[in-house]
């Protein structure tokens, strides 16, 4: 599912090379709608817009037929597999790359020939390309000298940009003396002092370890609402994507499969893809017995005779009984019960439920995963909270028998 979007577009060329200070006005929260798409005024110009492009290298095509508008002052990001298009795209946009056909626009106006340097962007990679010989202050005040800004102003602009990043007081500290997660705030610096419209980045958090990823991750999604720029970010990392993200563009062989609020991806993948790459998806095949229109839910029997009904998750797909379909259910969905300990079932409840037997238990910290094997719904992976209380649910061991019980809404129906 792709946005088109045709700017206007004035007839004089774009040049990156004069000043544009956005105000800092926070960007849009999760709380504060399904999709930023539906936060802005629809005239509005997007900071970025990407039409019909087409970006191939010799017989592989990188990117095929793209269209994507990116609504001004929200965090966007490309989110994929390795070879999916993500990377060249954000070449596109920075201009290191020119599309074979279709056309991008920066603030309206079309960018085809315009060099990186005229563009009013700005790229963090994930190697930060820092100078050794320079000091922080040096560093960051680069882009400024190139442009000849006055050493008076230059000293303004990175004492600002330093302070945006919580780096004061280390002008003179060279690079090789900072911490991984000081030298990626140093690179953010230098390429916040120009005031893109656009920051686009490119994994920078690859190189950094687990614990202090999380931490950048929270302070990269507070900086950019502080600031107000818009934020292109390019990630294989699900996690990374759902943490700091107003809009994620799912990406696959070069086509956009969906795009929206993380919750939206999580909770209404329009395919099988999306599912199992936005998170993590036990997945059922079943053909369809059932339509109801009224409620956007579909009955569907696995060939073991398991029926389940469950939301149609993509609002364009046309199924009909007959349908071969896959039910994706989340591994906390669940509830995990000892064969004593469950409930009746109901008639008409809203539940499916099957008994199985737990084949291993993974503790992991906050949770613990099981691998049960059912006879209805083969082999599942189920996640349940870890409570430590006497009150909690006990833990299951090998071999164990047990029932498993979720909500009717938990069913994903996806018709690829």
């Amino acid at each position: 599912m792709t946005t088109s979007a045709t700017p206007n577009t004035p007839a004089h060329e774009h040049g990156g090379d004069h000043d544009v200070h956005r105000p800092a006005t926070a960007a849009p929260t999760h709380a504060e709608a399904e999709d930023a798409s539906h936060q802005v005024d629809p005239h509005a110009i997007p900071d970025v817009a990407i039409v019909d492009v087409t970006k191939r290298f010799d017989d592989v095509t990188a990117v095929d037929a793209m269209s994507l508008s990116v609504a001004s002052g929200a965090f966007y990001s490309f989110l994929g597999p390795s070879g999916c298009g993500k990377t060249t795209t954000l070449r596109m946009i920075a201009g290191f790359e020119q599309p074979t056909s279709g056309e991008i626009y920066l603030a309206g106006e079309p960018v085809a020939g315009v060099p990186p340097y005229r563009r009013n962007v700005n790229t963090v990679f994930q190697h930060y390309a820092l100078f050794p010989h320079m000091n922080v202050s040096q560093n960051v005040g680069y882009g400024l000298r190139q442009k000849k800004a006055s050493k008076a102003d230059e000293a303004r602009r990175v004492g600002e940009a330093l302070e945006l990043v919580r780096l004061s007081g280390y002008e003179q500290r060279r690079t090789w003396e900072l911490s991984g997660g000081q030298q990626q705030r140093v690179a953010l610096a230098r390429a916040l002092v120009n005031h893109p419209t656009v920051l686009l980045l490119d994994e920078p958090l690859g190189a950094l370890d687990r614990k202090l990823r999380h931490e950048m991750q929270i302070e990269l999604k507070q900086l950019q609402r502080e600031v107000g720029i818009t934020f292109i970010y390019v990630t294989h990392d699900q996690e990374e994507a759902l943490t700091m993200s107003d809009v994620i563009v799912v990406m696959r062989d070069g086509r956009i499969q969906q795009q929206g609020h993380p919750e939206d991806l999580y909770e209404r993948p329009v395919n099988r893809f999306v599912a199992g790459f936005v998170g993590t998806s036990n997945f059922l095949a079943a053909k369809v017995v059932g339509i109801d229109a009224a409620t956007g839910t579909a009955t569907a029997e696995t060939e073991s005779g398991l029926r389940m009904i469950g939301r149609i998750t993509d609002p364009d797909a046309r199924l009909a009984a007959g349908d071969e379909v896959t039910v994706a259910i989340r591994p906390e969905a669940p509830v995990v019960e000892g064969l004593e300990a469950a409930a009746p079932i109901a008639a008409a409840d809203g539940t499916t439920r099957v008994t199985g037997q737990i084949k291993q238990g993974t503790y992991l910290g906050d949770m613990i995963e099981y691998q049960i094997d059912t006879e209805l719904a083969g082999s599942l992976v189920v996640r349940r909270q870890n409570v430590r209380a006497a009150a909690g649910p006990r833990a299951f061991g090998p071999g164990e028998a047990v029932t498993l019980t979720w909500n009717d809404e938990a069913n994903l129906v996806l018709g690829t």
